[in-house]
């Protein structure tokens, strides 16, 4: 694992050397931040393989260099426009943007195209020397074409260049991004694996020169044998306990002269053992939530064994909906665990490790939310079922009791309180779309609202804890299918007026053809020309049947 985070962070390295350090021009890197950076390699999540690895690289690179960053995917689930500039390029950047990657959410798509095109545009790269840099784990997912912007943003900049890393990704799913690299005079890394990044080094990066050789040093007087290792920590939960070697991940900083941390000098997983220079460090062991620092002094010929102890136990929640119940994979677990800053999310079956103290658990599935307070000791495992306490409803419209099912568009589905409020309203609960919608309700009584285009139906329904229930809403309605040549608009209303002699509108469409869900009855339907001629018809609809009507 740890040679992994090497890999990854010698390939942005290798981008850095070849565009930070020896071009003078404006670099913006690009994260992609889409939920499959949650997926893990070797146990460790990509995401954080990636955030450490720029941390190391960005100390490496000169203060005066102009370095931004950009990341998408990192708001919303389902968005192609979720592109952000974070840090717009400027020299002295590689802390402002280790901390924007440090608090990136990773959960959306990938519009890696558009994001490359934002920030060659933010780069001004019609005008100046420009490189971006993207690292991404996944293909686009947006419609975009990587290979054409290549070769549009080739053509139409002063000096653009894209480096593009694929990480994690195989050959095959390569060959199709790195054509935006080849397209611009760039380079594609792959940084699968330690040897495949040896590879792209080598294809990539010329041997230096030979230099002359030095004049031969005199002999030096031979050194005392130096142990195999130097460091040695150990981390275990709680005081006596075993020690943890699986999951946990160890910080080594040199220290400042005040003892807090410097510079970062690696990041290591699991048992560790090192040999580093002799100095002071700050060391921080983590696992899970949980973490624990002190100083640590390197001295020559010397050992140090330091014990860190996490004051630390393992929590395990199962979310169920009801006693008994399957645990609910999509289920929200939230931990506010003690001196968190941001309170831990987790979804489904939630193992970590937690800082001891009461432990603040809130789960959420559908509409209900319960919360349990869990004291956790150190060194100790508690596994919990929480029960939300819901039952399951599925909610399909009917056109006629017993007829089919109306599964077109138009189809919503409103869940509101039965109670109504001293005002004469009703709490708005939850809403869905499309047919077979479905809902996790609290015990209690409500009211479905059932909308098939013009045709809405309110139906109650009362829902226990761990039910499954299936709500069929009759709405008594059938389909209306006008047809109206030359017309651009048609207009459905009541045949009957009221006492000032209107007649009330139900729906209309500016086009010459409409069809539409329709309580069953007796209609007139007006058609419009561009000239302001109208004709007009009239219809009887009836349930679970289709009526077509033409007007002209």
């Amino acid at each position: 694992m740890a040679g992994l985070a090497r890999s990854v962070a010698a390939a942005i390295l290798l981008l850095s050397m070849t565009t930070f350090g020896f071009a003078a021009n404006k670099v913006i890197i690009i994260l992609d931040a889409s939920g499959s950076m949650w997926a893990q390699i070797d146990g460790k999540p990509k995401l954080e393989i990636a955030r450490e690895s720029l941390r190391t690289v960005l100390q490496s690179v000169p203060a005066d260099d102009e370095i931004g960053f950009m990341a998408y995917g990192h708001r919303e689930k389902g968005s192609c426009d979720d592109i952000q500039l974070i840090v717009p390029p400027q020299a002295g950047s590689a802390s402002a943007i280790t901390d924007a990657a440090d608090s990136l959410k990773f959960l959306g798509k990938t519009p890696l195209t558009a994001a490359v095109k934002q920030a060659a545009e933010a780069l001004k790269y019609t005008e100046d020397k420009a490189t971006v840099v993207l690292i991404t784990d996944g293909l686009e997912t947006c419609d975009g074409d990587p290979c054409a912007l290549g070769r549009e943003l080739e053509a139409s900049g002063v000096d653009f260049t894209a480096d593009v890393v694929g990480f994690g990704l195989t050959a095959d799913e390569g060959k199709q991004i790195a054509c935006l690299a080849d397209n611009t005079g760039g380079k594609y890394i792959q940084a699968s694996d330690e040897r495949a990044l040896q590879e792209a080094l080598a294809e990539t990066v010329a041997a230096p020169s030979p230099a002359p050789a030095p004049e031969p040093a005199p002999t030096p007087a031979p050194e005392p044998a130096k142990p195999e290792f130097n460091f040695m920590p150990t981390a275990v939960l709680a005081e006596g306990g075993d020690p943890v070697i699986d999951g946990n991940a160890w910080e080594v900083y040199k220290a400042k002269s005040d003892g807090t941390r410097g510079d970062s000098v690696t990041t290591e997983y699991g048992a560790y053992k090192a040999n580093l220079e002799p100095g002071e460090y700050v060391i921080v062991a983590r696992d899970g939530e949980a973490k624990v620092e002190q100083k640590v002094k390197i001295e020559a010929g010397q050992v140090a064994k330091p014990l860190f102890t996490l004051n630390a136990g393992t929590l395990v929640i199962h979310p169920r909906p009801s006693a008994g119940a399957d645990v609910v994979d999509g289920a929200a677990v939230v931990i506010d665990y003690p001196s968190a800053d941001n309170p831990a999310t987790y979804y489904g079956t939630t193992k970590t490790v937690l800082p001891a103290g009461d432990e603040k658990v809130t789960v959420t599935i559908g509409q209900g939310v319960v919360s349990e307070t869990i004291p956790l000791a150190a060194g100790k495992t508690v596994e919990k079922d929480i029960i939300v306490g819901v039952g399951h409803v599925v909610a399909n419209a009917y056109y006629t009791a017993g007829g089919d099912k109306a599964d077109g568009s138009g189809i919503g589905f409103k869940i509101v309180k039965a109670k109504k409020k001293i005002d004469g309203t009703r709490d708005e609960v939850t809403y869905a779309y499309g047919p077979d919608s479905k809902f996790d309700l609290p015990p209690d009584d409500y009211v479905l609202i059932a909308t098939v285009d013009l045709a809405v139906v309110e139906q109650p329904f009362n829902v226990k804890v761990g039910e499954f229930q299936d709500v069929k809403v009759t709405m008594n309605a059938g389909v209306l299918a006008i047809t109206a040549p030359g017309a651009s608009k048609i207009e459905i209303f009541e045949t009957k007026k009221d006492i000032n002699g209107n007649r009330k509108s139900l729906g209309y469409a500016y086009d010459q053809k409409y069809q539409a869900a329709i309580p069953a009855g007796d209609y007139a339907v007006v058609s419009e020309k561009s000239d302001n001629s109208s004709k007009e018809g009239t219809v009887t609809v009836k349930a679970g049947e289709r009526a077509e009507l033409t007007v002209q």
